[in-house]
């Protein structure tokens, strides 16, 4: 059977090739980006930005984009794919999370920033905009760690536990009302039955996990992976011995945290402190 030909020559990639097309039809109707700003209503450094991979831009640009192209849908189609796709979040996570979706557990511990699976989109909002996001690429990340959050819904959600150094509840955010409505959504997780959400006190002292994020990962065909991360890279661990030595770690720091019960009415008391009023 004769091999498959590309017929175009551009990138299987979702996200590449929407780009790809957008500066393709653009070529061919011969406008600048300052022109097509200037003819769609939006700033210009956007349609550049889109061109380039760096964000997607929402609906409604593309819309415009593809009435102004005379592509009926076809935009709009190649967006809706690029979105979905994995690679909308960055490189170093690809991999990692190819392998999340198809755990069957997931351990996990936080140094200072409470676990994207457990945001509220104030607070992945927050996060993603301190690492330096804005604007419409800010807004597509957002949505797309609150798409995260689908892995522990429903009937065949994997069993999930987290241990949460004291210091990410101690952080909040600037604005009460979003940090209320954070820790209401992590009381309301830890009552699911396949969550299980424990506090790691200050006090507990030094520790394995110093420094870094954790995620261990238990695959369908029975292996383990880990992933650790720290301010500046992230690194997926798949070699047995270092992953045995970093679930020994796990272990020996949830030795130190609170209960589960206990965990619990600390996430409580830290909500029942939250002041009145929009901003802390």
């Amino acid at each position: 059977m004769p091999q498959r030909r590309v017929v175009t020559g551009r990138s299987q990639e979702p996200r590449q090739r929407f780009a790809e097309e957008l500066r393709h039809l653009r070529a061919e109707k011969g406008a600048s980006l300052r022109q097509l700003g200037e003819r769609l209503g939006w700033d210009w450094s956007l349609f550049g930005k889109m061109e380039k991979g760096e964000t997607l831009g929402g609906p409604e640009v593309v819309q415009a984009l593809d009435q102004y192209y005379g592509t009926p849908g076809m935009l709009l189609a190649l967006w809706e794919l690029a979105r979905a796709d994995k690679t909308q979040f960055r490189e170093r996570y690809r991999q990692y999370m190819a392998l999340e979706a198809e755990a069957v557990s997931l351990w996990h511990f936080a140094v200072s920033v409470l676990p994207g699976l457990l945001q509220t989109p104030g607070y992945a909002r927050e996060v993603l905009a301190a690492g330096g996001l804005k604007g419409a690429e800010l807004d597509q990340q957002v949505e797309a760690r609150m798409g995260r959050r689908e892995l522990l819904e429903g009937e065949e959600a994997p069993p999930f536990r987290t241990i949460l150094s004291e210091a990410a509840l101690l952080t909040p955010l600037r604005e009460a009302d979003e940090w209320r409505a954070q820790l209401e959504h992590l009381v309301g997780m830890s009552d699911r039955e396949n969550v299980t959400v424990h506090v790691l006190p200050n006090n507990a002292g030094l520790h394995a996990l110093l420094g870094f994020d954790v995620w261990c990962l238990l695959l369908p065909d029975g292996r383990t992976v880990a992933y650790t991360e720290n301010g500046y890279r992230g690194e997926l661990i798949e070699e047995t011995a270092p992953v045995v030595r970093l679930q020994t770690a796990y272990d020996s720091v949830r030795d130190l945290a609170l209960t589960p019960a206990e965990s619990r009415k600390y996430i409580l008391r830290k909500l029942e402190e939250v002041p009145c009023g929009s901003s802390t």
